[in-house]
């Protein structure tokens, strides 16, 4: 498991309820490893947008932020939230109509007791870190 270089952002992981933190963790965990796959991405930086998790390309300004949280609304649910600006979210629904729940043109929603599609969240994933390289052809 990738260790955390910010305390601050590890005290959110913990104060999570355990089924909920097993299931961040794994999508932390998905994130830097697609991450290391993906040639041009580069070193992501771990913070805080919101306190919530927050996974950054500043190194290689490649992408477009992700997000991981506990929703608000239910205690089993989860979500990887995404720039709304972008048309990510639609592109994902348009590729995976089934796979996921979403949540506007903001976010996939999951829930604790349902497998998560990791193959197509994997592409997503890819396709959010390199969102803006891919958008303008830079390092294509």
């Amino acid at each position: 498991m990738q260790a955390f270089a910010d305390p601050s952002v590890e005290a959110v992981f913990k104060a999570c309820p355990p089924a909920l933190k097993k299931k961040l963790l794994s999508l932390r965990a998905m994130i830097f490893e697609v991450a290391a796959s993906t040639p041009g991405v580069g070193e992501l930086q771990e913070t805080l947008k919101w306190n919530e998790p927050a996974y950054l390309t500043t190194q290689s300004k490649s992408g477009s932020t992700i997000r991981i949280a506990p929703k608000k609304s239910g205690a089993t649910q989860y979500a990887m939230y995404f720039n709304c600006q972008t048309r990510l979210v639609d592109t994902f629904r348009t590729l995976f109509p089934a796979e996921f729940n979403y949540e506007g043109n903001r976010a996939i929603v999951f829930d604790t007791d349902q497998a998560v599609h990791e193959d197509a969240l994997r592409f997503c994933i890819a396709m959010t870190l390199t969102y803006h390289r891919n958008k303008t052809g830079v390092g294509a």
